[in-house]
């Protein structure tokens, strides 16, 4: 998981993320990205190249085949390598703590944002790294309508639009509807602010009327701008003091689905079920439908909805080059972060290698060629 890119991470350098990318693109043409391709892509010489992939494998980052020929890919902690060497980058986080949650299509862990200025703060963020056909591609793809009819599209890309996509409505989404400050994505991985409170599954509310009526408000505005969330249910809602959080978009759907009242009727009747189950509170369904749809359009009266074609028809293969040259990985330099120390949890710092991992291999073998001198 996550853990063993972390201890991997102080390790790598430029030349390393620039090898990771190799393979993360040639698995769009390649189920196995062949050795030629990569000293193509790398213009690194095969001996250091190969040097390099042995290291990379050695970390669990890649993974090697030989048969019908010599090919590699990426690992999802390689993947992960990649994501964090972007957010790092681009100050987006500092450091990374504790999982804080766990699913079959993601994983979340605490963070750091750094803080604007030198005297302020460090803020308490989180990243959820998506995992779609981590267990299983094909089942992934039956059941995700947004990788259309892509035949060769591996694990990597189907993981990645899921976090493009769901990135994408959050951006659209806040702050009218109420869910987490997007801050930053790359790739597969999405920084955003604490959700606040607790989940609902977990909670016993005092005033659950109020709650309702405020999780079901939400649900009105979100219908309001052509979208339902498609997977709403008490372990998706966050509840505090000041209200609720919905959390967890990357199935969500527009009013255009050909399902469209269903999956909204689905949504819910979870909510009701929970309310009912939990606290004895029954509403009918088909009148709380029917206030959905009448009064949605109350919260977005005098705005245009957006268009969310260009959404859903992302070109996952070109955002990924242009992301890639953006990233400058090309670039032989080394990176450094603030070395923050987190007050509420136990973070682990991301650190650059100075020092190139086969200069350190040569003076290695230049010390055991003189020990054995010696014992001559």
């Amino acid at each position: 998981m996550i853990d063993e890119a972390l201890r991997a991470f102080k390790e790598l350098d430029s030349k390393d993320f620039r090898i990771l990318t190799g393979i993360e693109t040639g698995m769009k043409h390649f189920e196995w990205v062949p050795i030629e391709e990569l000293n193509k892509y790398t213009r690194l010489p095969f001996e250091k190249l190969e040097y390099r992939l042995r290291k990379l494998a050695r970390y669990k980052l890649v993974v090697r085949t030989t048969q019908p020929y010599e090919g590699y890919q990426i690992y999802f902690e390689g993947y992960d390598a990649l994501a964090l060497n972007a957010l790092v980058k681009r100050k987006s986080i500092s450091a990374i703590g504790d999982e804080i949650g766990v699913g079959k299509e993601s994983v979340i862990y605490e963070a750091i944002l750094p803080p604007e200025l030198a005297i302020g703060e460090p803020v308490p963020v989180v990243i959820k790294f998506h995992r779609e056909g981590r267990t299983s591609f094909k089942q992934v793809k039956r059941v995700r309508e947004h990788l259309g009819d892509r035949e060769h599209f591996s694990w990597i890309y189907a993981a990645r639009l899921a976090a493009q996509r769901e990135y994408d409505i959050m951006v659209m989404l806040y702050p009218k509807v109420s869910i987490p400050k997007p801050i930053d994505h790359n790739r597969h991985a999405i920084v955003m602010e604490l959700a606040k409170g607790s989940l609902l599954s977990k909670t016993k509310l005092l005033d659950p009327e109020w709650y309702l009526d405020e999780i079901l408000k939400q649900v009105k505005i979100t219908y309001s701008l052509g979208v339902i969330h498609a997977d709403l249910s008490e372990y998706n809602i966050f509840a505090s003091e000041d209200g609720v959080q919905l959390i967890d978009w990357p199935q969500y759907i527009t009013l255009e689905h050909p399902h469209a009242d269903e999956i909204l009727e689905r949504d819910v009747s979870n909510i009701l079920a929970h309310f009912f189950r939990k606290y004895g509170i029954k509403r009918e369904l088909d009148e709380t439908i029917r206030e959905i749809k009448n009064q949605a359009a109350r919260y977005t009266e005098g705005e245009e909805i957006r268009d969310l074609s260009t959404v859903e028809k992302l070109d996952l293969e070109e955002a990924l080059e242009e992301e890639s040259f953006e990233e400058n990985i090309f670039q032989d330099e080394d990176f450094e972060v603030e070395n923050l120390e987190a007050e509420e949890f136990e973070a682990e710092e991301f650190e650059a290698e100075e020092i190139e991992a086969e200069e350190a291999e040569a003076k290695k073998t230049e010390a055991e060629k003189t020990e054995t001198k010696d014992l001559k």
